[in-house]
């Protein structure tokens, strides 16, 4: 992770302590990202294994407070959309790019529905990548 001035604590086998600010900011990062996890924890210099308890540890805390009837802190949209545009103008077509390079093109206003449910169906997996 990026060098800060400061020393990290570590425990007796020599693992090094991540304060909770700067895992959330690398998970919000991840999030934004549209990288396959093991890309993302290399990057950031990070243990796959490592990192995935930080997710896991997140996806749990996020669903205990919706299961508490509070609002989720932040909406997580598939690690964020790139761009979405007609395209071509009177083509009638809506281009949606996707993190990681995917693509949805939507031909017709009866295909939107579809696009709902996989969009939907995408934003539950989030950073899982099912």
């Amino acid at each position: 992770m990026e060098s800060t001035d400061q020393i990290l604590k570590q425990d007796a086998t020599g693992r090094v302590w991540t304060p909770r600010a700067q895992r959330d900011a690398a998970l919000d990062a991840f999030e934004r990202s549209g990288l396959p996890a093991t890309r993302f924890a290399a990057q950031i210099g990070v243990k796959y294994q490592t990192f995935v308890a930080w997710k896991q540890k997140r996806r749990k805390e996020r669903a205990a407070s919706s299961a508490d009837g509070g609002a989720r802190s932040e909406a997580r949209p598939m690690g964020g959309w790139i761009e979405a545009m007609v395209a071509e103008p009177g083509s009638g077509s809506l281009l949606v790019h996707l993190p990681g390079g995917a693509r949805l093109e939507l031909r017709d206003a009866g295909q939107a529905l579809l696009a709902a449910q996989l969009l939907r169906a995408l934003e539950i997996c989030g950073a899982a990548r099912c």
